[in-house]
């Protein structure tokens, strides 16, 4: 096996993909139960703020802004007793937190957006949406978690926000994230794109699905690829990977080398399931297909998957 290493390019894939620019120092060995009122003590400290799945924005002349100072949160009822510290950056310390605004109406000057239409529609910049990722996977991780697993006790958050301690039986429970196989199957003259029932109109992207317990990435690939669309695989490839926090995903994006061309799906995950030239899937990703066929933003990984085979010699 050669090693390509060092033949690499020094930005990989996966700094192009959405949820991924983030800045923050995680400082993950030095966290202790203090860690949060330090932060909450130091005047630079900016929050994220959540109202349920929502996350608030301030608009100021037609922009976004994710960040409030301390007494901007206390102001919208944060919750800084149970804030999380995502970590610092060069401004200072940053933390998350719910905030007992209501999501549905909020203040004057402020907007609730689920995180999906902040993603699409890229209404923040990369670093703040890769906080957001990293913010919203954690306070999705306290909410589902409150109790324990092995007595049904209940449980306490620890080290700013990155564990979760039974108060009764003393188990402690750390954040998951749910790793998650999309890729791209293909042959050298065409790729295999599925459409989902949820999707919008004409789209069209990398089939998807959960890596089961002790399951390698390769194998996932595999068996999601058969299950999903009857198609084979050989060789298998790692290209990118990411976040993603609907609610707290890993998306591990691959190649997959077709064994068999034919097509076979129940029609009940997906409704269509077939293959594209190169020509064609270059249309697509052009928005110029005779068809109307779309495919994912550029923001998602499914669409840097597709590119990459799209645009390879």
């Amino acid at each position: 096996m050669s090693f390509r290493l060092f033949d690499l390019p020094a930005r990989e894939p996966s700094q192009f993909v959405g949820f991924a620019g983030n800045e923050i120092d995680r400082d993950a060995e030095n966290r202790t139960d203090e860690s949060v009122a330090a932060a909450l003590a130091d005047s630079r400290v900016r929050m994220l703020l959540f109202a349920g799945s929502k996350l608030l924005l301030k608009v100021r002349h037609e922009l976004f802004v994710p960040w409030f100072d301390r007494a901007e949160a206390e102001a919208h009822l944060a919750n800084l007793g149970d804030a999380i510290l995502l970590g610092t950056d060069s401004l200072g310390p940053v933390l998350a937190a719910t905030s007992g605004l209501s999501p549905d109406a909020p203040p004057e000057g402020l907007r609730a957006l689920e995180l999906r239409p902040v993603y699409v529609n890229g209404l923040i910049d990369e670093a703040a949406l890769g906080a957001v990722a990293q913010a919203g996977g954690l306070l999705n991780w306290h909410r589902t978690h409150r109790f324990c697993s092995r007595c049904g006790g209940e449980t306490a958050m620890r080290i700013g926000g990155y564990k979760r301690v039974c108060g009764k039986c003393a188990a402690e429970h750390f954040p998951r994230t749910d790793p998650v196989a999309i890729m791209l199957a293909v042959t050298r003259t065409h790729c295999l794109l599925g459409r989902s029932p949820h999707f919008p109109t004409g789209m069209y992207s990398a089939l998807a699905g959960f890596i089961e317990p002790g399951e390698t990435i390769e194998n996932a690939v595999r068996r999601e690829t058969f299950e999903e669309s009857g198609i084979r695989l050989g060789r298998v490839a790692y290209h990118a990977s990411q976040p993603w926090p609907f609610p707290m995903s890993l998306m591990i994006g691959c190649f997959g080398e077709a064994l068999n061309e034919d097509v076979a799906f129940d029609g009940k995950e997906l409704q269509d399931c077939r293959w594209f030239t190169r020509p064609e899937t270059r249309a697509i990703l052009s928005g110029t297909h005779p068809d109307g066929i779309l495919c994912p933003p550029p923001a998602a990984i499914a669409h840097h998957l597709i590119r990459a085979w799209a645009e390879a010699e």
